[in-house]
C-alpha cells in the first residue's frame, strides 16, 4: 500500500534530518509515528504527502494519501471549499444548475451531482452544521479548523490517510468524533500526535530519531513499556560503567603513587652508588618516559571509559536529567485558598453560568475546570487571578501567589533572552552561577544564555517555565495550567507531568488530555455549563 525507500531529507540549513529511512505500511495498517521536538515527524509526513520533495530516495503509494496538516495560520485566508478541495466542483455545479451550460463544468463536475449534500453530510459529521462551503477558514476556531480537514476524509474516502497532531484544538466531544473514526476506519492510518489515548488506538509505532526508524509492534502502552526496559537496560550499564571508571581512576592512583616511590628508591640507590651524572640522567630519562607512558595509557583508559559513559547517558529520558525542587508553599495542605459564593458575570448583558458559581478550593488540590466552548473557563481563570471582579456575589482570595501558565507558555516571552527571563525570577538573589547552573540543570547550556526566549519551542518554554519557578525558590500557592499539553511533544509531557506531581501546592488545570489529568492526580472537577 505505502513503501518508502531510502528517503534522505537535508534542512535548508544543510543540516541532515534524516537519511536512509525505509519504511512498508500495508493495507488498512494503522500506525504512528513518535519522536521528539526537530525529529523531524512533520517532514516525513509532508514527504509522504507529496507536499515535499526528499532530497534523496522514492515513496511509492498505491492511492494518493489525504494529508490532514498541523494547523497553523496558513490556511486563514482559504475558504472551506478550497481546502477541501471541493470548490472547482461547487463552481461547476453552481454553474450547470444556473443554465450557464459549458463542457468544462461536465469535466470537472465529473458526474458528481451530490457533492453538495456530501460536503452538508460531511461537514455536520463533525459537529459543523452551520459552515457553509463558501466561509473563510479565518472566521472558525482551531478546533473547527481541523473538522473541516476532518470533514474531508468523509467526502473523499482515500485509502491513505496522514493525520499530524489531529487532536490538538479538539475539544472532548471533537476527541471522541476522532477516536470513533480512527477505530471504525478501514484505511490506512498514519498518525502523527502526543494524544496517547490516541496512540493507544494504533497497531503499531515507528519511533524516528537520529538513529532512524525504530519499529515497536503494538500501541502506546506497549511502545512505553518496551522504552522502559530498554531504559532500565540503559541505567543498569550505566551503573556498570560508573563503577568501571571509579575502578580505572582508582588504579590510574594507586599506579602512579607506586611508580613515585619506585622512582624515589632508583634516585636515592643511584646516588649511594655514586653514579656518574650523564647516566644518572640518562637513567632519570628513562624513568620519566616510563612513567609517562603509564600515565598515558591509563589516562587513555579513563578518557574511553568516560566517553562511553557520556554516550550512554545522552540515551536517558529528559525527566533522569532534570532536578525539581520548586520549595513549599507557604499555606498548609487543605487550608483555604480561594472561597466563590454565588458569583458570575455578564458579557453582553447577558450573565454567563445559568447558575451562579459556589465553591472553595483548598491547598494542595489537584482540580480540573472543565467545560464547552464558550462555557466560560477563561472569565473564571480571570477571576480567581483577580484580572476580574464578579459582577454578582462574592469572591475572597487568601493565597499570596497564583501563578498562570497558558498552552504557549507566554510567561516567559517578552523578547528577554534565557537568561534576563532566569534573573526575572531570581527573588532569593542567587548568585550568576548558581542560575546557570539551575538552567544547565534544564539543558540550557551556555549557547541558550543570549538567545531570545520569543525563539524557543514549545517544549523548551516549557522547560524555561519550570526552570524560572525552581530559581524562584518559594512555590506558588496556586498554578493554573491551562491546556498545557497542546504544543508539547510525548517526551516534554513526561517532563511536564513529573514536575507537576513534585509541586506541593495547588493545581488547577484547563486540559482535554484525560490522561495527563489522571497522571497528575486531578481528584475533582468544575464543570462549567
Amino acid at each position: 500500500m505505502l513503501n518508502l525507500q531510502d528517503i534522505t531529507c537535508i534542512h535548508p540549513n544543510k543540516d541532515l534530518l534524516f537519511d536512509d529511512l525505509c519504511l512498508h505500511v500495508g493495507k488498512a495498517e494503522k500506525i504512528a509515528l513518535v519522536g521528539n521536538n526537530g525529529a523531524g515527524k512533520s517532514t516525513l509526513l509532508k514527504i509522504i504527502a507529496g507536499t515535499l520533495l526528499p532530497a534523496a530516495g522514492t515513496v511509492f503509494a498505491d492511492s494518493e494519501p489525504y494529508y490532514v496538516p498541523q494547523l497553523s495560520e496558513q490556511f486563514n485566508e482559504y475558504s472551506v471549499a478550497e481546502v477541501l478541495n471541493v470548490d472547482k466542483k461547487l463552481s461547476a455545479l453552481t454553474n450547470i444548475l444556473s443554465g450557464n451550460i459549458c463542457d468544462d463544468d461536465f469535466t470537472v463536475l465529473n458526474e458528481d451531482w451530490l457533492i453538495e449534500d456530501k460536503c452538508r453530510n460531511a461537514l455536520a459529521s463533525w459537529g459543523l452544521e452551520n459552515v457553509s462551503p463558501d466561509q473563510q477558514m479565518s472566521s472558525l476556531s482551531g478546533g473547527e479548523k481541523t473538522k473541516v480537514f476532518l470533514a474531508g476524509i468523509f467526502i473523499h474516502q482515500p485509502e491513505i490517510v496522514l493525520m499530524d497532531e489531529p487532536s490538538n484544538h479538539l475539544d472532548r466531544a471533537g476527541r471522541e468524533l476522532l477516536y470513533d473514526y480512527i477505530r471504525q476506519s478501514d484505511s490506512t492510518l498514519i498518525l502523527v500526535s502526543h494524544d496517547r489515548e490516541l496512540l493507544n488506538l494504533v497497531n503499531a509505532v515507528y519511533e524516528l530519531s537520529s538513529r532512524g526508524l525504530t519499529f515497536y509492534g503494538g500501541n502506546y502502552d506497549f511502545y512505553t513499556s518496551q522504552k522502559a526496559l530498554a531504559n532500565q537496560a540503559v541505567n543498569a550499564d550505566i551503573r556498570a560503567k560508573e563503577k568501571a571508571l571509579r575502578k580505572a581512576k582508582e588504579i590510574k592512583r594507586e599506579t602512579a603513587e607506586r611508580q613515585q616511590r619506585l622512582d624515589a628508591r632508583g634516585k636515592k640507590k643511584q646516588e649511594k652508588a655514586g653514579l656518574p651524572t650523564i647516566l644518572q640522567n640518562t637513567l632519570r630519562n628513562n624513568a620519566e618516559n616510563s612513567t609517562s607512558r603509564l600515565k598515558g595509557i591509563h589516562n587513555e583508559k579513563v578518557g574511553s571509559i568516560s566517553q562511553e559513559l557520556s554516550e550512554l547517558r545522552k540515551e536517558l529520558p529528559l525527566t533522569d536529567k532534570m532536578k525539581f525542587g520548586f520549595g513549599d508553599a507557604i499555606l498548609h495542605t487543605g487550608k483555604t485558598l480561594i472561597s466563590a459564593d454565588e458569583i458570575n458575570y455578564k458579557f453582553r448583558n447577558q450573565f454567563i453560568w445559568k447558575q451562579p458559581l459556589k465553591f472553595q478550593i483548598t491547598s494542595g488540590e489537584r482540580i480540573a475546570l472543565k467545560g464547552a466552548n464558550g462555557a466560560g473557563k477563561t472569565t473564571l481563570i480571570k477571576l480567581l487571578l483577580g484580572e476580574l471582579r464578579p459582577q454578582t456575589g462574592s469572591l475572597q482570595s487568601f493565597g499570596n501567589a497564583f501563578i498562570y501558565v497558558d498552552q504557549d507558555y507566554s510567561l516567559t516571552g517578552g523578547g528577554l533572552t534565557v537568561y534576563e527571563q532566569a534573573q526575572n525570577f531570581n527573588l532569593s538573589g542567587l548568585h550568576e552561577h548558581e542560575v546557570k547552573i539551575r538552567l544547565n540543570r534544564f539543558l540550557f547550556s551556555s549557547e541558550y544564555w543570549d538567545k531570545s526566549c520569543d525563539v524557543l519551542s514549545g517544549g523548551e518554554r516549557m522547560r524555561l517555565t519550570l526552570c524560572c519557578l525552581t530559581i524562584r525558590n518559594q512555590a506558588p500557592d496556586m498554578i493554573v495550567l491551562d491546556e498545557p499539553t497542546n504544543n508539547l511533544d510525548i517526551q516534554n509531557m513526561e517532563i511536564l507531568t513529573t514536575a507537576a506531581n513534585e509541586y506541593q501546592g495547588t493545581l488547577l488545570v484547563v486540559s482535554h488530555d484525560e490522561r495527563f489529568l489522571q497522571e497528575v492526580n486531578v481528584r475533582r472537577i468544575i464543570e462549567l455549563y
